[in-house]
């Protein structure tokens, strides 16, 4: 009925961007949470926050995790705390993306802060609604208390469902979640993944450990790794470390090519009628030989994070945009020198060359071929 989310499991992506005319995060922050307060349809009992936890690993499978591997890894050495969910690759509102069914009672804790903190927001999810990421709803031109379906590929496998918030929940390729309930009504696999919090161990030796007690089928991947920072922002410089200056070349011309295209949220050719902002790059990369992850959030670790000041033609500039996960990498663009970009910004706006604003700008990614390659691992 839905495919599961382990067919395309990787880092959050928040996909669309901004500029200095919109409105400052904390100005967007009150208002979604504001409006997800006024939207609560129902005094449905959710659970205070507790401490929050961060995610390091999202595990996911085709089927049910078996209680003892849930138990085995929730006594594991280093586990602060494991939350299981039901995970899909399903279509919301037109569009495939990461739907979760959780217990809003416990999930929360495992959010981004503003996330957590809203009791308004958990509580719609728990009266039945889809709470949907702040780009998909932003960009996407998904509204606030629209009816929207939800569910499988196949129109007899959905129902229409209200959307009660905008609410990024910092986990990766993850737009979309609803309650259990209402997971086990559109049929989606129960408990077929689970987040754990391993904060003073090493994520990806936690994973090598995971896969030997895990099912087959089942992933294990990291929730939105560390991003390099190298000291004083040196980066190698030859044996394929970095572009060509061919590589460069290309790229910049293929994004050229595409001036003018309308911003599609989740757009990543010329089938979508247009581009997103990582579809862009994608897109661009793509023609130099280079195959980028697909969103923002992942394509900012394909090469070394540098300063801005020493930024170069060919390399992507990135910003943490997203009023409801402060942080998280939510728009790229590509830089063309002298203070220029080329970039798809946001929905109602077209593929454009415009000056660089530095406001939420987390730096520049100098593309490494190498890098690019390990990340598809």
């Amino acid at each position: 009925m839905v495919t599961t989310l382990a067919a395309n499991i990787a880092v959050l992506v928040v996909r669309g961007g901004d500029d200095p005319a919109a409105p400052t995060r904390s100005e967007q922050q009150a208002r979604y949470v504001a409006a997800s307060g006024r939207m609560s349809v129902s005094p449905n009992a959710v659970a205070p926050l507790g401490e929050r936890l961060t995610p390091h690993i999202l595990v996911a499978g085709p089927a049910t995790l078996p209680a003892d591997v849930v138990e085995r890894v929730r006594g594991a050495k280093g586990v602060k705390g494991v939350e299981v969910v039901d995970a899909v690759q399903g279509m919301v509102a037109g569009k495939q993306v990461g739907l979760m069914g959780v217990d809003p009672s416990t999930f929360r804790k495992y959010t981004p802060k503003p996330t957590a903190k809203s009791d308004a927001l958990w509580r719609n999810v728990a009266s039945g609604d889809v709470a949907i990421s702040f780009t998909m709803g932003n960009d996407g031109g998904v509204k606030l208390g629209s009816e929207v379906p939800v569910g499988g590929r196949k129109e007899q496998s959905r129902a229409r469902l209200r959307v009660g918030a905008y609410a990024t929940m910092g986990i990766g390729d993850v737009d979309a979640v609803i309650s259990r309930d209402r997971a086990r009504a559109l049929g989606m696999p129960a408990g077929n993944a689970m987040l754990i919090s391993v904060p003073k161990a090493e994520p990806r030796t936690f994973i090598k450990k995971l896969r030997k007690v895990l099912p087959k089928g089942t992933k294990a991947v990291e929730v939105n790794p560390e991003i390099d920072f190298p000291r004083a922002g040196r980066v190698p410089d030859a044996g394929g470390q970095v572009m060509t200056a061919g590589q460069v070349r290309t790229v910049i011309r293929a994004a050229y090519s595409r001036l003018g295209w309308p911003y599609v949220w989740g757009g990543e050719s010329e089938a979508e009628g247009g581009y997103d902002c990582s579809g862009l790059m994608q897109y661009a990369f793509a023609q130099a030989g280079i195959r980028l992850p697909r969103v923002a959030a992942d394509q900012a670790r394909a090469g070394w994070v540098i300063p801005y000041s020493k930024a170069q033609p060919g390399d992507m500039l990135i910003w943490a945009n997203d009023p409801t996960a402060p942080g998280y990498i939510s728009h790229i663009a590509l830089y063309l020198g002298d203070g220029k970009m080329i970039h798809a910004p946001r929905r109602g706006t077209v593929v454009r060359i415009q000056n660089v604003y530095t406001r939420n700008m987390r730096g520049a990614v100098r593309v490494s071929p190498k890098l690019v390659n390990s990340l598809h691992r």
